[in-house]
């Protein structure tokens, strides 16, 4: 990398630093920090939803198994657009109903009782910790294979910038370094496959030179798991707590609703771009590492000055998810766990203060979980297991049809967690389905079945 190249890096890491010191004036009340005061319209939902979502899996772990498996990987990523947009239209706007909700948990509290609110709260941590985890190792790929740092260390000084700035600014901080990190991802990495393509020789002499398979629909993965991946990521992230989170933030359901479809339609275009940018890198550089694939392009082909700002595109696809997971953490801790079961008499202050305080301990075990696991889809699907299987089932009975049955929200849960954990990590996934397909199959049915043997309605789980 030139100076030119480091001198955009430095002034894009001043920006998020600036950003978040400017934020704190803002943050005053817990709303301020986990909601940004309700006030998100669509235009800033949007931008800050996709940036949100479009992580690591979505830029780097995207490109490496298209660049393993071929388009088919794409075709089953698809189904995170595919959600947003289902999500958006049926399910955004009905939240809005939820007054002073900030969390996944105050939903399941109203219509299941304590002990689901406990429940979900617990596995909302899981999971944002795991999917931070995720975006940590992100960020030391992006690091290690632009700037040469080694992996462990690049983690560290990435995500330093993370908690910094979400810590201290909250929501503020986080939405509005997500419109920042939205336009550099928006406007550069498109145009990084129109240099490669033009590398390459065109999008014709780019078909030519793959393997068959890589064009095919199911590839190398046969129809059944391929749509067992589907499955998993259609339902993997739904609903999770940040973008929960940031639909309470917005003033009303039609911003909701516009806002988040709107994402998902954009989602779709990303992952094409990702995908066929991993598919570039297979053809002119086939001995690199799958992760490395969107790194080397950038390094191998952009001139001096645009390399520096694709790599903070990079950094900052990745970094946006991590701030959000990281915000999540803390507000659903607080608000799920400690003021319902440890101490509701917190003053506002010392709530926000705490907050804080999580932010920074949760981004420390984050690093701590990067370094463990192989890959970033690895450390995705992983996360997916504690939560689609869990929650997502009576989490739209709740929304949609206003079910009030504890006894089948927390049947549906335990039945779910047990069956994915044993399927994925007991028999191995057999047949080659994944344990989040096995898991939801398992939570829609205890769910149907302790609901019709308890009544239709009954009171809440205590």
């Amino acid at each position: 990398m030139t100076v030119l190249d480091w001198a955009m890096l430095v002034v894009y890491f001043g920006l998020l630093v600036v950003i978040g010191v400017q934020t704190v004036r803002r943050v005053k009340t817990s709303d301020d920090f986990a909601v940004a005061g309700n006030r998100i319209t669509w235009p800033i939902f949007f931008g800050s939803l996709a940036a949100a979502f479009l992580g690591g899996g979505s830029s780097l772990g995207n490109a490496g198994a298209v660049f393993r498996d071929g388009y088919s990987y794409m075709f089953a990523y698809f189904a995170f657009g595919v959600q947003f947009i289902l999500v958006g239209w049926f399910v955004a706007p009905r939240l809005k109903r939820y007054l002073g909700a900030h969390t996944v948990g105050d939903v399941m509290d109203k219509h299941y009782g304590r002990t689901a609110r406990l429940l979900t709260g617990i596995l909302s941590i899981a999971l944002c910790a795991g999917i931070l985890g995720a975006q940590a190792l992100a960020v030391g790929t992006v690091v290690n294979a632009t700037l040469g740092l080694p992996t462990v260390p690049s983690i560290i000084v990435g995500m330093g910038v993370v908690v910094l700035y979400s810590s201290f600014g909250g929501a503020w901080a986080v939405i509005q370094t997500d419109m920042l990190q939205f336009v550099f991802l928006g406007v550069f990495l498109p145009v990084t496959l129109l240099v490669a393509l033009g590398e390459v020789g065109g999008p014709a002499e780019l078909l030519a030179a793959l393997p068959g398979q890589h064009l095919t629909l199911t590839g190398s993965y046969g129809f059944w798991p391929l749509l067992a991946l589907f499955v998993a990521f259609l339902l993997g992230e739904a609903l999770v707590p940040p973008y929960a989170q940031r639909t309470f933030s917005t003033p009303d359901g039609r911003n909701a609703r516009k806002g988040m479809v709107l994402s998902g339609f954009f989602a779709l275009l990303f992952y094409f771009v990702t995908a066929t940018l991993g598919l570039v890198a297979l053809v002119l550089f086939p001995g690199v590492a799958g992760d490395q694939a969107l790194p080397t392009i950038v390094l191998r082909l952009l001139p001096a000055g645009l390399v520096g700002l694709v790599v903070a595109a990079l950094l900052a696809v990745v970094m946006s998810t991590a701030s959000s997971y990281l915000n999540s953490i803390a507000v659903v801790f607080v608000k799920d766990i400690y003021l319902p079961f440890v101490n509701p008499d917190i003053s506002p202050r010392r709530r926000v203060w705490l907050e804080r305080a999580l932010s920074v301990g949760v981004g420390i075990a984050a690093i701590v979980f990067a370094i463990s696991v192989p890959s970033i889809v690895d450390a995705l699907l992983y996360s997916y297991s504690m939560w689609a299987p869990t929650i997502v089932v009576p989490l739209l009975f709740a929304v949609l049809a206003r079910a009030r049955n504890g006894a089948a929200a927390v049947a549906a849960i335990v039945a779910g967690g047990t069956v994915a954990a044993v399927w994925t990590w007991v028999l191995d996934e057999p047949l080659g389905v994944n344990g989040t397909v096995a898991g939801v199959a398992a939570n829609l049915l205890a769910f149907g079945l302790t609901y019709l043997l308890t009544g239709r309605r009954t009171p809440a789980a205590a």
